[in-house]
């Protein structure tokens, strides 16, 4: 699986590793992406996705539904079929 969370769109950046001697190595700044289930009431059903922990923050402000139709107006795509 992918390490690119399904609604922000976060994935892995490059960046060094500095050393004390300033000597540089390439390395992966990884997102913190978490498997979660959410509920969503509006269409009664159970949805499970790979969200970073900003996603997580955001869906406990506005609402699983809420912010998947915020995200379905912009244009981007979420993989949840909303039907309502």
């Amino acid at each position: 699986m992918s390490r690119v969370c399904q609604l922000t769109g976060k994935r892995p950046v490059a960046g060094n590793n500095v050393s004390h001697s300033n000597q540089k190595t390439k390395r992966r700044f990884l997102p913190n992406l978490q498997k979660k289930r959410f509920y969503i009431p509006e269409t009664d059903e159970w949805v499970t996705m790979k969200v970073s922990s900003k996603a997580i923050r955001t869906i406990n402000k506005l609402g699983v539904f809420a912010y998947l139709k915020k995200l379905e107006r912009k244009g981007v795509k979420t993989g949840v079929k909303l039907s309502k």
